[in-house]
């Protein structure tokens, strides 16, 4: 009898561990989910908002596992990311804080705002101002803000939006060095990214961490929180369920 007791005990944490490698490998290699705790992101991301990120996009380097094992500082099967893709990277200052922005200067590029604008390597980038809809949040605030769709060299177009009175109206050169890359948010006078270089700046490429491809689930936080489940249905953001991000 107690032979067999301990055979079941054993039998049940080799199915727990080879359930717990299963998952530490689709995580690591695959998919993993995110969750987007700021409103940096806005109006593309909103705070609550829960994200599949594919991991194979860029390919792989330790920051593509659990706690970044310091195994090797280099990426295997890398792929370039596209300007303008949303991505997830190992902040630059502890290389342990997941961000997510969007890919706006490849290496080589050179960023600048000047009065408001987004300049390319001395190009103005195209923006078209649409419908503004309405207040954004940053932090604990909520900003008049003016939306636009802007166009990326590449074509690429996605939101942005800009603080009414603005407060990053004019910058200096930012030049990307060689394997980084330069990353804004959306809500771009409410982000912390590589406009500050020495909380963020530019980011290796090796501290890349996956493409930002779906929204799974969203839940407006300030309405109920996840604990609270007998109010999701007051938070639960059903028109974003499974939505495609761009």
């Amino acid at each position: 009898m107690k032979n067999k007791i301990v055979k079941i005990i054993v039998d049940n944490i080799k199915t727990l561990i080879g359930a717990l490698l299963i998952a530490i490998l689709i995580r690591s290699l695959i998919v993993q989910p995110f969750y987007i705790p700021s409103s940096s992101m806005e109006p593309n991301l909103l705070v609550g908002d829960r994200i599949f990120v594919s991991k194979f996009s860029y390919g792989y380097s330790k920051h593509s596992f659990p706690f970044s094992p310091n195994f090797s500082n280099k990426r295997f099967l890398s792929k370039e990311p596209t300007q303008g893709d949303l991505v997830v990277f190992k902040t630059p200052s502890d290389n342990r804080t997941d961000y997510i922005k969007r890919l706006i200067g490849l290496p080589g590029d050179e960023i600048q705002f000047i009065n408001g604008e987004l300049f390319i390597n001395k190009i103005k980038i195209v923006r078209k101002k649409i419908d503004n809809i309405g207040q954004i949040r940053c932090g604990n605030f909520l900003l008049e803000t003016n939306t636009y769709i802007e166009t990326l060299p590449n074509g690429i177009e996605h939101s942005v939006t800009y603080n009414k009175k603005g407060s990053l109206q004019n910058t200096k050169i930012f030049k990307v060095p060689n394997n980084h890359y330069f990353l804004m948010g959306d809500n771009r006078d409410c982000s912390k990214d590589s406009r500050f270089l020495e909380e963020v700046g530019y980011v290796k490429k090796l501290n890349l961490v996956g493409k930002a491809k779906i929204i799974f689930f969203s839940n407006d936080t300030k309405k109920s929180s996840m604990l609270k489940f007998w109010n999701i249905h007051k938070s639960f953001r059903i028109n974003r369920t499974f939505q495609k991000l761009k």
